[in-house]
């Protein structure tokens, strides 16, 4: 029987009282790795409780203080830093290569964090009145709740976590339970760290765990990556609860290609970013708009690329793209594939009924590229999540950014060009929260805001970067004025 995985609660490891466990499965192999708990509600409430506990002490340790205990993390996740990427490719089925590139961006985050002194500082005015002075401070807001998705396990919960407790905040994680295995690792390392005891917990769970935390009274803030009907759900429960919300929710990210890109570049990035993790990410491309006759040349060269890429268990090497989740993920993708050919689209490259010698049991799709697809189709508006790129045609630019701004979603758009005119006005109408100009992944860094758009997004700060800090803290003004004999004077 596999590893039953465990609770960290008041800087303790506790088994679950869970009636029911999930197992964790291998997506590679459909070999079962662990079992996660379900959670349930008054274990979310001990969480919640302790937490709020150790919130005043935590609050009142000095900002320089506080960033020390994320200086000792960062060292031990760079020294556990193959440990944390194979753990990763076990349980997402994403190459080791993908996972090594998530727990680099996880860690820029903590180092990101690290400058919380400068990122925290207020503001001052001196003289709003004769003998008053005004200014503006932040505070920590109190209980954090970061639930965490499972196509980035390693790297999407490092987007809040170190911004929170930098800014004094105290911290409740609920791991995917697809993929909770790698935070059960990043937990162990926290727990090296020494943490006073109660400022970071974890808890397992699936949907009714998720919502224990959103109508938890001692919660104050809660982040979410996810779908965007999931993050819908998360960000009116939560707010209607009286808690900030950021909840990043799905996406159909665009590339318009113009004739004038160059071809090998462009072939190479528009293929990684349609097939890297499977599309399961949500800045992987899933459209690709051919603009004025580009489709001629770009059509083929993609179509190679896809049928070239090598598929795998992630951790051989020479694998340039896993397995998809899960079966049932699995069966939904090869579902809308089938759809999109029943309302007219063309086949290009099929990915389905696709065996891996060694793997016949895993969950593999290959590259598929559909063509010629109905822009009220399926393909063109649902978020597949899966390694799915569909092609559209258009004449103009502005043709082809008037079909990136119909859509329901503005997580990401790109554009590939050597025209800077182009690029120029693609970048100033597209509605995309994310822009990439001759970029097929516009991942932000570490100290600027992921920042999605329309149905991709619910909330007003984001993560990461400058968003994070004002969102784990808000803001007190004073205005002060102080009645002494020297004032009297004058």
């Amino acid at each position: 029987m596999s590893e039953k995985l465990l609770n960290f609660v008041n800087g303790e490891w506790r088994a679950s009282a869970a009636e029911r466990h999930l197992d964790v499965i291998n997506p590679a192999t459909a070999e079962a790795l662990a079992q996660a708990p379900l959670s349930p509600a008054d274990e979310v409430d001990e969480a919640a409780r302790v937490a709020a506990a150790a919130f005043p002490a935590w609050r009142r340790v000095p900002a320089p203080a506080r960033i020390q205990y994320l200086f000792k993390l960062k060292a031990l996740m760079e020294e556990h830093f193959e440990e944390l990427s194979r753990s990763i490719t076990l349980e997402n089925g994403k190459t080791l290569d993908d996972a090594r590139g998530e727990m680099r961006r996880a860690i820029e985050n903590v180092e990101t964090a690290c400058g919380i002194p400068m990122m925290m500082l207020g503001d001052f005015s001196e003289d709003i009145a004769r003998g008053i002075d005004e200014y503006m401070i932040r505070q920590p807001v109190g209980v954090a709740a970061i639930i965490c998705p499972f196509n980035f396990p390693g790297m999407i919960p490092f987007w809040y976590l170190p911004y929170a407790l930098a800014c004094g905040n105290t911290v409740i994680v609920k791991p995917s339970e697809r993929c909770p295995i790698t935070l059960q690792k990043v937990f162990r390392l926290l727990e090296q760290v020494g943490f006073p005891k109660g400022v970071v917990n974890l808890v397992n769970g699936g949907a009714d765990t998720v919502n224990a935390l959103l109508d938890h009274p001692a919660i104050a803030a809660v982040t979410f990556v996810g779908s965007t009907p999931v993050a819908r759900h998360i960000y009116s429960r939560a707010a209607a609860n009286g808690k900030r919300v950021q909840a990043q929710g799905g996406a159909k990210n665009p590339l318009i290609i113009l004739p004038d890109a160059d071809v090998e570049l462009t072939t190479r990035i528009v293929a990684d970013s349609a097939f890297g993790n499977a599309g399961q990410r949500c800045l992987a491309a899933s459209l690709a708009v051919t603009v004025a006759g580009a489709e001629k040349t770009f059509g083929p060269a993609l179509a190679e690329a896809a049928s070239s890429r090598v598929v795998g268990f992630g951790l051989e090497p020479g694998v340039e793209m896993g397995p998809v989740i899960s079966a049932q993920s699995k069966a939904r993708i090869e579902g809308l594939i089938q759809q999109g050919l029943d309302e007219g689209a063309e086949m290009i490259v099929d990915g389905r009924n696709s065996a891996i010698r060694g793997y016949e049991q895993g969950y593999f799709l290959r590259p598929t590229i559909i063509g010629d697809i109905p822009a009220g189709g399926a393909i063109a508006t649902t978020e597949i999540f899966g390694p799915v790129l569909g092609m559209m045609r258009a004449k103009t630019v502005e043709e082809a950014i008037e079909l990136v701004n119909s859509g329901q979603y503005g997580n990401m758009a790109c554009v590939f060009t050597g025209s800077g005119a182009a690029a120029r006005k693609f970048r100033y109408e597209a509605d995309a929260g994310n822009i990439g100009i001759n970029v097929g992944v516009a991942a932000p860094m570490a100290f600027f805001p992921f920042s999605g758009w329309k149905n991709s997004f619910f909330g007003t700060l984001h993560a990461q970067g400058k968003h994070a800090v004002e969102f784990f803290t808000q803001t007190k003004v004073v205005v002060e004025r102080w009645l002494g004999e020297w004032t009297r004077k004058f």
